[in-house]
């Protein structure tokens, strides 16, 4: 059944008309600046029918009397959000089951908010979900996201939250059949100027087809945030919750498929950055990105759509290999450090190739800054960030941080640079390494080649072989091909950008 997205009705329309609708039926438990949710339905007209209790624990007492102490004492995260959710979907079902079941689908709203305070010192977010039933005496669903709120005044944030909040209601029961849509609707009457919505999750019998990595390849495609991450376990995370005062390793690459060089890169990387003094061996993270770009089949127009599936495909490896995966729209690295360095203070790493150097001092990719190639470096270097780069063969010679040459006019730069510990080759690796093209692995692959298998972690040839990945024909035709270099290789290691 096709669900079209009705971008005419307003906030209010909304609300009216879930307080019409007869069989809807539950509580609104809000904290922090998320009361204009339930206000918006009282405004409406004919809360009656819809709302049994609203409720705000805002004091932390309250609050922890009601939902219970959590490991995590922070009253805007997700534990809290769910621990609502479940105190208030319980009691609705202890209450009001036997009375009105049959004919009632019943739903608890919940979100824990922190709006801009009064000083200005913090930046707006928060948590929101729905447990509902879509059937009377059914299974619950849940929705639940994490938004950032970007306004610069408090009254305009709480609103933001109030329209968001109307928004998943709607979604969550006139929209829950086709995701994009529920997706795109939550932005009815709101921009990115507003809010960002960087986290959201699926769960339950009628999102069983649902897949939430999807949900955060969309979340950054249509641009609802700029970055996604989910981890080993393909679960959708709140990048700001897990990346928090840690210390981050970051590797980013198309890995179509993830190689044996690209293992050799983030163990060596990994492996020079726990060495730095200043860092805590105890609290380091590591994260495979990908960014839109590198998810894009490249072609002449520069035209080509993100295959989902290979998307997947993609993200399967890199799970089972335990990796942290980040979706990413930061097409200079100095934006991917620039975010990071809002969620963590720590000293972070980047493991890169040889021709990701080149592009960084690159001017051409600065021409949209009006500091240019000085004002990326200015946001890129001042941040606890250092660059780790891994070495590249060219024309029979190796090519790493000693050999590099900027243009004359920032020789004196890159020199400043490398003194102060912000550039650094990475160390014995693997030299059978430098000899392998990774676009030349995928040929193979797709030809169904012998001996493509010694090229890639002996888990990612066994996934490609079983599920037919990449392009690899179930039935080989053996094509042996040399993988040896013989000139510069653009696509070496990872995807230049």
């Amino acid at each position: 059944m096709n669900t079209i997205h009705n971008k005419d009705i307003g906030t209010k329309q909304k609300a009216l008309a879930i307080n019409l609708d007869p069989q809807i039926y539950g509580s609104f438990a809000e904290i922090g600046a998320g009361q204009d949710v339930a206000a918006n339905f009282f405004k409406a007209g004919a809360s009656s029918g819809t709302i049994a209790k609203t409720m705000s624990a805002y004091d932390m007492t309250f609050s922890d009397a009601i939902y219970g102490v959590q490991q995590v004492r922070r009253y805007v995260s997700e534990q809290r959000l769910i621990s609502m959710l479940d105190h208030e979907y319980g009691l609705l079902i202890e209450r009001l089951a036997e009375q009105r079941g049959r004919t009632t689908t019943f739903f608890a709203f919940s979100d824990t908010m922190s709006a801009l305070n009064y000083h200005k010192t913090n930046e707006g977010h928060g948590w929101m979900g729905v447990r509902f039933q879509l059937e009377p005496n059914g299974v619950f669903n849940d929705v639940v996201l994490h938004v950032k709120l970007l306004d610069n005044d408090n009254n305009l944030q709480q609103q933001a939250v109030g329209t968001l909040g109307v928004n998943l209601m709607y979604a969550c029961f006139y929209y829950h059949q086709n995701p994009p849509v529920f997706l795109f609707s939550l932005m009815d009457g709101l921009s990115r100027d507003h809010i960002q919505i960087d986290m959201i999750r699926f769960e339950g019998p009628d999102f069983s087809k649902v897949d939430n990595r999807l949900m955060s390849l969309h979340l950054v495609k249509y641009g609802f945030s700029d970055a996604a991450l989910f981890g080993p376990d393909g679960k959708n995370l709140q990048p700001s919750e897990i990346l928090y005062k840690k210390h981050i390793v970051v590797i980013r690459g198309r890995f179509r498929p993830i190689i044996n060089v690209h293992l050799d890169m983030l163990n060596t990387g990994v492996k020079q950055f726990l060495q730095e003094s200043d860092v805590d061996k105890t609290n380091v993270i590591v994260v495979a990105e990908l960014t839109l770009q590198s998810l894009k089949e490249r072609n002449a127009d520069q035209t080509a759509e993100i295959d989902e599936k290979d998307f997947l495909d993609r993200v399967d490896i890199l799970c089972s290999l335990g990796q942290t995966v980040l979706i990413s729209n930061f097409h200079e690295y100095y934006k991917l450090v620039a975010y990071l360095s809002k969620i963590t203070k720590l000293k972070m790493g980047v493991v890169l190739g040889y021709p990701n150097l080149e592009y960084i001092f690159s001017e051409e990719h600065y021409k949209d800054l009006a500091g240019g190639i000085l004002e990326s470096f200015a946001t890129l270097f001042s941040r606890k960030v250092k660059l780790f780069i891994y070495p590249t063969l060219r024309d029979g010679a190796i090519w790493n941080c000693l050999r590099f040459y900027p243009p004359a006019h920032l020789i004196d730069l890159y020199r400043y640079l490398i003194a102060n510990n912000k550039i650094e080759d990475i160390r014995h690796y693997n030299d059978n390494n430098l000899h392998v093209q990774t676009d030349k692995v995928l040929q193979l692959i797709k030809q169904g080649a012998d001996g493509w298998e010694e090229y890639v972690p002996a888990e990612v040839a066994a996934m490609i072989k079983d599920r037919c990945l990449f392009g690899f024909h179930c039935e080989n035709n053996p094509a042996r091909e040399d993988l040896t270099t013989t000139g510069d290789d653009p696509e070496h290691i990872l995807d230049t950008l």
